[in-house]
């Protein structure tokens, strides 16, 4: 595809593209500033309030390989397409809720469109560039998911303060009605043919043993937590041994095992991811209930952090076309391990100053780490793998965004339990959100020595 596109096409999809995947984390990043008043006004507990991030995150992660083996069947511009429509009408619901339980809803059908978004969106831009120019694509798509993160708190904030919760979810319907306007210029050649059948057992089985995993972690210390989490276990076994024996199955399990830098550099982000998405919760939570910020305050500061990603990822995705993106990837985790060991120590009257600096030692490192890793992965596969490349890291990264909130779950169960989060529970939300910054400290430390550990990709695919 590449040879057939000029530059100016190429460059007018590639802004689609990263319009469209910018909806995602601008949504999300905007929702943590709104969660103190969203469990205000509903009169929700500690694992309820997480449950509002988290509905998105398990949606996306059951959708999104299945997104990408559409893609690969009925075309990826037609799925990307349709995954914007999906979410830009499950954002209008969401303006509309009047429960918490129907805005978990909205929020799950958001992650569905999100899925189909993701899942298409760099297979779309690999499918453009080649090798050479491919690092910098992906960083401008890259810095495009930043600037949704570094926008969000800012604007999500003064929309709270100023006009309440539901006013970010109408600005994500003006934004997606935008990108619907323009996205029939994608050209058709982008929705070929590269798969016959469509895996329903894979989807099917994936979607259970990831219910019943993330349902399991949200009920511990309860009995029944256990039980789901064994039965997630057993039905990912019986998953595994279904995908074994197909020829086109939804997860990659063949890539997995013969290619070593596809699995490794899979596996440092879904560890990255893990270690760091509920960071924006935790410190939202700790800036309004334990500081006493305003919505806007807070997400004046933790805009730091993303827009710190947004300006090294492009520099990192040059970076990627010209040296080792390994040895890169790995120092973006130890760099972003130094932010969340300080993050750890926060106290009632830490200097805000510390907190700054914290932020921008998280947000450096992630900008390096995202752009190398996601072209070490696009770069170990042939041309003809890019489709579930793309939704598999994809899957990753939504994940171990789900497996970070996991943890949130889990320690507020244990330490907090059915209460609401309010300032007369700071101390103990305090306790919480060190522990957890601790253990994502610890993972992020795992994710520098895998990323480490694996070769860089052959380049294989020279258009």
């Amino acid at each position: 595809m590449s040879e057939q596109a000029n530059r100016s096409s190429r460059g007018v999809i590639l802004v689609i593209v990263t319009i469209g995947t910018f909806l995602n984390p601008f949504t999300g990043s905007s929702i943590n500033l709104a969660l103190p008043l969203i469990g205000e006004e509903f009169a929700i507990d500690a694992i309820m309030l997480s449950w509002i991030p988290a509905a998105y995150l398990l949606s996306s992660a059951i959708f999104l390989l299945p997104a990408g083996m559409l893609g690969d069947i009925i075309g990826r511009a037609k799925v990307f397409s349709t995954g914007t429509l999906v979410y830009t009408f499950a954002s209008l619901l969401a303006f509309f809720s009047p429960s918490a339980s129907l805005l978990l809803a909205c929020r799950f059908l958001q992650g569905i469109g999100g899925a189909m978004l993701y899942s298409t969106a760099i297979a779309i831009i690999a499918d453009l560039y080649p090798p050479g120019e491919r690092g910098r694509a992906v960083g401008i798509n890259v810095m495009a998911v930043y600037g949704g993160m570094t926008l969000g708190p800012f604007i999500g904030g003064i929309l709270t303060q100023l006009f309440g919760w539901r006013s970010i979810f109408f600005i994500t319907v003006l934004l997606g009605c935008i990108v619907l306007l323009y996205v029939r210029r994608i050209p058709p050649i982008l929705n070929e043919n590269r798969r016959e059948t469509f895996d329903y057992q894979g989807a099917v089985l994936s979607a259970i043993a990831l219910v019943l995993f993330f349902i399991g972690t949200s009920r511990i210390p309860n009995t029944d937590a256990f039980i789901c989490i064994l039965l997630s276990g057993l039905t990912f076994l019986i998953f595994y041994r279904v995908e074994s024996g197909k020829s086109s199955p939804l997860f990659p399990i063949t890539l997995i095992s013969s290619n070593r830098t596809f699995s490794f550099s899979n596996l440092a982000a879904l560890i990255n991811y893990s270690a760091t998405f509920a960071v924006t919760f935790l410190l939202s939570l700790y800036l309004q209930i334990v500081r006493g910020m305003s919505p806007a305050t807070a997400g004046s500061i933790l805009l730091i952090q993303p827009f710190i990603q947004m300006v090294i990822a492009p520099v990192a995705g040059r970076l990627s076309d010209r040296t080792d993106t390994s040895r890169l990837a790995a120092i973006g985790l130890f760099t972003s391990s130094a932010g969340l060991l300080g993050l750890a120590f926060l106290g009632m009257d830490t200097a805000l100053s510390w907190i700054v600096l914290f932020l921008i030692f998280l947000g450096f490192g992630l900008g390096l780490f995202s752009t190398p890793n996601t072209t070490v992965v696009m770069g170990s596969v042939e041309k003809s793998q890019y489709g579930i490349a793309s939704s598999f890291l994809a899957t990753m990264r939504s994940t171990g965004m789900m497996l970070s909130m996991g943890i949130v779950m889990i320690v507020f169960s244990i330490l907090l339990g059915s209460t609401s989060i309010n300032p007369e529970m700071s101390q103990g939300f305090l306790a919480s959100m060190q522990i957890i910054f601790l253990v994502f400290f610890v993972l992020t430390i795992l994710g520098a020595l895998i990323s480490l550990d694996k070769k860089n990709p052959d380049r294989r695919m020279e258009a």
